[in-house]
Formats: structure tokens, sequence, C-alpha cells
């Protein structure tokens, strides 16, 4: 059984990926343009453009969850994500309480942690950065193949 799960676990990184990167794409998107609810305490607006951090954290969301979503820069994508997140749990919610169920960072915390695992795991299958990767892999096969020069 455990053979057949470590074959699949690219696929189950794959797909972890796009759920994370979904989600926090949304946040974004709601935050920017007021869809999905809107922003958190807006009642369904958005947040202010250029408004420290709120508008710059919805544009982090957006960007690097739809970066993330695609499987495209993964590991620089996550690398901001979760930093963005720790920046977002320590200086939003932890000043309110220590722990994230009392003062509301389940979220900052949870997302923190997934990107942060992204960043050391990589974008797994379904990613376009496997499909770049074998494409820059296959044009470098064949001019490797040619170097042999007979002296």
């Amino acid at each position: 059984m455990s053979a057949r799960l470590t074959t699949a676990q690219p696929y189950a990184l794959g797909l972890f990926r796009i759920v994370v990167g979904l989600l926090f794409a949304c946040h974004g998107a709601a935050s920017l343009f007021g869809v999905l609810g809107g922003a958190v305490g807006t009642d369904g607006g958005t947040v202010d453009a250029g408004t420290w951090p709120g508008w710059y954290a919805a544009v982090i969301q957006l960007v690097c969850g739809s970066l993330v979503l695609l499987g495209l820069g993964t590991r620089a994508a996550a690398f901001l994500a979760s930093g963005s997140m720790a920046y977002a749990y320590f200086k939003v919610h932890q000043p309110n309480a220590l722990w994230p169920l009392e003062n509301g960072g389940e979220a900052s915390a949870m997302f923190c942690w997934a990107f942060l695992l992204l960043v050391f795991t990589g974008s797994g299958a379904l990613g376009l950065d496997r499909l770049f990767a074998r494409r820059t892999a296959a044009r470098r096969e064949p001019a490797a193949q040619q170097a042999t020069v007979a002296a």
C-alpha cells in the first residue's frame, strides 16, 4: 500500500497546490473586486487602493495565489505568499491573543504553513513548472548528443 501511495504523491501534491492557490486567489479577488462577499469587514465592499497593508496583501493574494494555482513559479510565489501570511499573523492577529483560535488568525497560520510546504516541495504534478522543465530538457538533449567531437 505504501508503494501505491508514494506513486500518487506528485498528484496529491499537485491537487493540494491547486486548492491552496485557488483559495488564496479568491481572498485577493474578494478584497480587490468585491466578489465572493467582498473584503472582510467591508460589508461586501473592496479594500481602498494603495492602503497599507490590506491592498498590498490582496494583490499578493491574487497574484501569488494564481501563480501557485497554475504551478508557475511555484516556489517563489509560495515563498512570498508564506511571508505575507506570517506578517499578517504576527502583526494583525497575534497581538490580540496568543493562540490562532483566540485571535482569528487560523487562516493566516494555515496559509503560511501550506505555502512554506510548497516552497520545499515544488509544484508536484499538473503544474506549468513541470511542462516548461520538460520542454527545456528536450531542447538541451539533442545539443548534448551532438557535442561529441573526435580529435
